[in-house]
């Protein structure tokens, strides 16, 4: 997917990361979300990597990634665990400061490591997400039945785990479907990537674990932070798509106001999977802000 870049296998923590690295100039981390791969990228990183060095791990648990084993809490596999993970993974590359940007869970991932490690981030780019907390406080039917997969893949296992492994490839291509503006923007080559991930059981069972600590400690997290006033010190960007994020309630500036003082947005006419629907008014987008 990424014929430029080079592949390897790194032990962080209890995780074992599948990371593609490439380009040059200042360092980028870029996290994709569910259910893909760091392959989500594929069409923006040539583009990106023209001016910085780029750092795409799949996270731990998904895609070729090994994640760690689950405790009753959910601690493995929250967003403030996956984030140390991400911020031990540039340091290993030598990049103690580094900006960032991340799609769906790695947005959630990217927004807890510009919390807890503000000292590491310069810029966030959160792309097509409200925050964690927010998007449980915003439930009401409507979008309880429009989100239903976030109370689905937090049920105990392994129920969802049970479902999905009867028919990976129907649940997966459901899901691209239903969020995507225009399905037929997804490459094969990137389609073929999600497949092949979410054929393993384990890579089904950890992005359930991600959902549940989703619906738990992420929850009381986020909560926590913002009772104690916390709000994200770096500048940051929100990338969202007019046929998805929009839908459900317009611009999400409003709602990142609440996390950070220097915000602003741009939407783009996509659904959900905004670097792939529109990948190259992602990267422009991406580019200018960072720069």
């Amino acid at each position: 997917m990424l014929p430029n870049f080079t592949a390897q296998r790194i032990a962080v923590g209890d995780s074992e990361l599948y990371v593609r690295t490439g380009g040059s100039g200042p360092p980028l981390l870029l996290l994709h979300g569910y259910p893909q791969t760091g392959a989500m990228w594929h069409q923006v990183a040539p583009m990106l990597a023209e001016h910085y060095s780029l750092v795409i791990p799949d996270l731990p648990g998904y895609g070729k990634s090994n994640g760690p084993p689950c405790d009753p809490a959910f601690e493995a596999y929250s967003k403030r665990t996956t984030a140390k993970t991400m911020a031990d993974l540039m340091s290993r590359f030598g990049h103690e400061r580094f900006c960032l940007a991340g799609h769906d869970r790695g947005a959630r991932v990217a927004f807890r490591l510009c919390l807890d490690h503000p000292d590491r981030v310069e810029k966030y780019v959160a792309l097509d997400i409200i925050p964690t907390l927010d998007q449980w406080n915003a439930l009401n039917a409507d979008k309880a039945l429009g989100g239903y997969h976030w109370q689905f893949l937090a049920v105990p296992s392994p129920v969802p785990e049970k479902l999905i492994g009867s028919d990976p490839d129907f649940y997966l291509d459901h899901l691209l479907r239903r969020w995507a503006g225009n399905y037929d923007a997804l490459t094969e080559g990137s389609l073929a990537d999600y497949r092949e991930a979410f054929r393993k059981p384990e890579v089904i069972h950890a992005t359930c674990n991600d959902y549940r600590a989703g619906a738990s400690v992420d929850r009381a997290h986020d909560q926590a932070s913002r009772d104690a006033g916390e709000k994200i010190r770096c500048p940051v960007h929100v990338i969202w798509g007019r046929g998805y994020l929009a839908r459900r309630g317009g611009t999400p500036l409003p709602i990142w106001q609440q996390w950070s003082n220097c915000v602003a947005d741009t939407g783009l006419d996509c659904g959900h999977f905004v670097a792939e629907e529109q990948a190259e008014e992602c990267a422009a987008t991406i580019l200018a802000f960072l720069a």
